[in-house]
């Protein structure tokens, strides 16, 4: 007990200063004694980090700042949690000093799945998610590798072949799937974006599976199922010692959770198990982010969203919940967008494929306009896709595409899936109209949609 009595004692520890334990220490920092324990340089902006690599934002601009944790009245702790003695409620940190804690949050994250195959410990083969991956694409870059095989056409896939195709590799884009972003948006609502990625001198592979990488020491040859093959030219710089290519993969995340096996805490396949208060099976300890695993607020089903923008709300809810408060977390959307080319592609809910997938009978329309009147200079083409429970007529799902940004309207869609609205209720929008902001006041994009599921529906 006297050893104990000298151990630096917290309300609450986190483990893990991504954006859940930022947005924990924003909401407790000043209201309790807690400490947030990071082993990396940096919090990252992940989302930057393609941009950073093509050279838009000097890589400095991806680090957020210790601050946003320690003028949040945080302790931030510099280090890796070695051990978690849950009955005890103590921390081992790696240079073996020991916190007390009263409640525990694990905020451990996740780390890019690498497939087991042949090669995959070769030089050259990496993720994409940590200051270290980013670095070491931008060296290999700046010592002259002459391509990259980027597998996964995901939107981190996809912005990182845009991006070293800037600049110079001969980039090769792989997916199972035989569309590009095929989680998020369905094909047809793609074509003229995968165009794109052709257009701009991007290999495409897809319904392609790599099944080994070979080579003596660095990564020469990614082989795909069938006899296909991609094999890297050497160059003088490569030479002298570093890798002629690079294969990244962005085939989904893995959540870290080594530090809590065999301690008694529930784990699934997708991560911790917790309840909609972000509960673990343990009292007084807790999990938030991409360490979790969870169910889609659709269907109910467990799904993948390893994503900051469900980090932070359900960092919020739990935050929220210790100081008294019973907030729910009411499950994933996966509400996301990226850039391709001139082409900007948003996704939220259940595409048409995965909706059917999980045995839903479903109903869909598109509609297509302008951004602005037609007749008013700068108008670009925006299509959007509705996708309906046919038995509830419940929104489930909508996908945009445009030459303009589409976030703000993938989160209106997004909250009218949370709440449950009918196709009915869409139909109905009260919208507004305006020369240089929207199409015609004769017709709305989402209006348009949802008349023409209704009128489906009444054939």
């Amino acid at each position: 007990m006297a050893g104990k009595e000298k151990m630096d004692y917290y309300e609450i520890v986190v483990v893990g200063g991504g954006p859940a334990g930022i947005t924990l220490a924003k909401i407790l920092g000043k209201k309790k004694k807690m400490a947030v324990i990071r082993p990396e340089n940096y919090s990252m902006v992940y989302c930057a980090m393609p941009y950073a690599v093509e050279g838009i934002l000097p890589v400095e601009k991806t680090f957020k700042k210790d601050d946003l944790v320690i003028n949040a009245g945080a302790h931030l702790i510099r280090s890796s949690a070695e051990d978690i003695d849950f009955e005890n409620k103590v921390v081992t940190l790696a240079d073996g000093t020991q916190l007390r804690f009263d409640e525990i949050i694990l905020a451990t994250g996740a780390v890019p799945f690498l497939p087991p195959i042949p090669g995959i410990e070769l030089e050259g083969v990496l993720g994409f998610k940590t200051e270290n991956d980013m670095r070491s694409i931008n060296r290999m870059v700046e010592n002259g590798a002459t391509g990259v095989v980027v597998v996964g056409a995901g939107a981190i896939g996809i912005e990182l072949a845009q991006a070293l195709n800037h600049k110079g590799l001969d980039v090769h884009l792989v997916d199972i799937f035989d569309s590009i972003m095929p989680n998020m948006v369905d094909a047809e609502m793609v074509v003229e974006a995968q165009r794109e990625m052709e257009e701009l001198g991007i290999t495409m592979h897809l319904g392609s599976k790599v099944i080994g990488l070979e080579g003596r020491k660095c990564v020469d040859e990614v082989v795909f199922e069938g006899g296909d093959f991609v094999r890297f030219q050497k160059n003088e710089s490569t030479a002298n010692g570093d890798c002629p290519g690079i294969v990244v993969f962005a085939v989904g995340m893995r959540p870290v959770v080594s530090l809590v096996q065999d301690k008694g805490i529930e784990i699934g396949r997708d991560g911790i198990i917790v309840n909609d208060r972000l509960e673990t099976n343990l009292p007084g300890v807790y999990a938030v982010g991409d360490c979790i695993q969870f169910h889609s607020g659709i269907t109910g089903e467990v799904i993948s969203g390893k994503l900051a923008t469900n980090a932070v709300p359900m960092a919020k809810v739990l935050g929220y919940n210790l100081l008294g408060q019973d907030r729910r977390y009411k499950g994933y959307y996966n509400g996301a967008a990226t850039k391709i080319g001139k082409y900007f592609v948003g996704g939220t809910g259940l595409s048409e494929r995965n909706a059917k997938l999980a045995g839903i009978d479903v109903i869909s329309a598109t509609s297509e306009m302008t951004t602005k009147f037609p007749i008013t200079p700068g108008a670009k083409k925006i299509r959007l896709k509705l996708i309906a429970d046919r038995s509830s007529t419940k929104l489930i799902g909508a996908q945009i595409l445009s030459e303009e940004p589409v976030t703000d309207r993938i989160d209106l869609l997004t909250l009218a899936i949370q709440n449950e609205l009918e196709i009915a209720d869409l139909a109905a929008l009260s919208y507004a109209a305006q020369p240089y902001q929207s199409y015609f006041p004769a017709a709305n994009l989402v209006v348009v949609a949802a008349d023409k599921i209704l009128a489906s529906l009444d054939q």
